[in-house]
């Protein structure tokens, strides 16, 4: 017998390492089939974000906020006592105006930010809207590659889940452990299955999330892609969407229930495959704002920053305070909107970089990490470390995902490695408490989930509060003992 443990155990490490080494990246991996670079076939030319001075002009005013934002939106600003401020108003019309008349073209902008995005030619153009009274910097955050590697290719997939996918006697299917490990399945024996509760998924594709049979069941709001140029189909793109998706949403019992499949969705893509460049936190942050127009009371986001195609944008290790990287500050800003960002801390940790990319390092948020799934649930070695340069505890929180089951782009459930991963695993939960406890403000359900955490009287930068207890947080915020929950 102690033969047979120890062989199991040399199978299981064997299995840990092939996986490991497939997610070192901050992006984990992707299922792409590999294919040959080709010629980037757009014109050559450059993105610069601009940065204006003010909003006069907008054309909106914070009394009237249906006019901008959906009605949703208003009332869970209003539900968590939130006012509305400048930073919700639409960008300024005459600025916007401004730029036009130099002939460029506008093609994203960020109210919270107050910028914009305009493509150019050359530099040289850029050189008159700097000039513009209304401009008050300018940033280059993309320019045009000389060849890239095609990301929006078709692939086969599943119409059905195998036999042998199925666990007899447990609901969840191969998702079991994954959601037991964080009390979760106690939430969802009470009804508390994400009813009521709009997720956007932010990420970089959806490979044939609209069409495996396993996914059509799920409640899909709709999509958007905030890449330029968009792809012919955000499900023709990367499967790491897919996945994440999977792990909320999946509901197929025996077989796989993921941790919120009563919630609805919003699919939003900002990642751009091709490149590696500053523009993509524009492109996030446009769908994050995206996401609170349209009412959504929670984002998961498994994407991270730090490192750029061209040195110049890459960020530096003493950004990491929350308010200096662009994705940051926004991010920063998810819970004065009501809105609770679940973010992957990132896979660096065995790599030179090592601590949590951006905006894992936001304020108000849960930055989630991984463990193994044996317990004492060890740290997947991958996951990112803490602190903030600011000296916060990073990550918040940890769960599954050294590994965890998921379905795939070709509808196969399937084991993979990263905080990608065992983020959704927390943001799906997260929306079951809410749910059930829907008085909470955003920093009160934070604090509520990293209070139930088996490392919450000594947090550290591994493991943060350590595996939450969402059965527990449920009783806590039940049952009377809300007056710990700080304002």
């Amino acid at each position: 017998m102690h033969a047979e443990n120890n062989l199991m155990k040399m199978q299981r490490f064997i299995l840990l390492l092939a996986l490991m080494l497939s997610a070192l990246a901050v992006f984990a991996d992707t299922e792409q089939e590999p294919v040959k670079r080709v010629k980037y076939k757009h014109a050559p030319g450059y993105i610069f974000r601009l940065t204006l001075t003010d909003k006069q002009g907008t054309g909106y005013s914070l009394e009237h906020p249906t006019r901008f934002l959906s009605k949703r939106s208003v009332e869970r600003r209003k539900r968590q006592g939130l006012p509305l401020d400048s930073t919700d108003l639409p960008v300024s019309h005459r600025h916007k105006r401004a730029i036009e008349n130099h002939e460029v073209a506008i093609i994203g902008e960020s109210r919270w930010m107050n910028s914009v995005l305009v493509k150019v030619k050359d530099t040289v153009e850029i050189q008159r809207l700097k000039a513009l009274s209304c401009v008050k910097a300018c940033k280059l955050v993309w320019q045009s590659p000389d060849s890239i590697t095609p990301t929006a290719i078709k692939t086969k997939y599943h119409d059905h889940f195998e036999a042998h996918d199925s666990i007899g006697g447990q609901i969840f299917g191969k998702a079991t452990q994954q959601i037991q490990v964080l009390k979760g399945q106690r939430l969802h024996d009470i009804g508390c299955c994400g009813d009521g509760m709009m997720i956007a998924v932010i990420d970089g594709g959806f490979k044939n999330a609209d069409k495996i049979p396993a996914f059509q069941q799920i409640d899909i709001l709709g999509w958007r892609d905030f890449v330029c140029p968009p792809s012919p189909s955000i499900f023709a793109e990367t499967d790491h969407g897919t996945k994440v998706l999977s792990a909320m949403a999946i509901n197929t019992p025996l077989y796989y229930i993921g941790t919120a499949p009563k919630a609805c969705y919003w699919l939003l893509r900002s990642e751009d495959q091709q490149t590696e460049q500053e523009v993509e936190e524009d492109y996030w942050v446009m769908a994050a704002e995206f996401a609170d127009s349209v009412g959504c009371n929670l984002i998961n986001s498994s994407l991270g920053y730090n490192e750029y195609d061209h040195p110049q944008m890459s960020h530096q290790l003493w950004q990491l305070d929350g308010h200096t990287a662009f994705i940051s500050q926004a991010a920063s800003l998810l819970a004065d909107k009501g809105i609770l960002l679940v973010n992957s801390a990132g896979n660096s940790g065995m790599g030179p970089w090592k601590k949590i990319g951006f905006p894992a390092d936001a304020k108000n948020i849960l930055t989630v990490g991984s463990v193994v799934p044996e317990s004492p649930w060890r740290i997947a070695p991958f996951s990112s470390v803490g602190p903030t340069q600011d000296g916060r505890v990073k990550p918040d929180i940890v769960a599954v995902g050294a590994p965890a089951y998921l379905v795939n782009g070709r509808g196969v459930i399937t084991e993979d490695m990263g905080t990608s991963f065992s983020t959704p695993i927390v943001c799906g939960l997260a929306a079951c408490l809410w749910q059930a406890l829907p008085h909470l403000n955003v920093r009160q359900l934070i604090q509520l989930i990293c209070e139930t955490g088996n490392n919450h009287h000594h947090p550290d930068n591994i493991y943060g509060h350590g595996v939450p207890n969402f059965w527990r947080a449920y009783m806590i915020g039940k049952y009377g003992e809300t007056e710990k929950l700080k304002e």
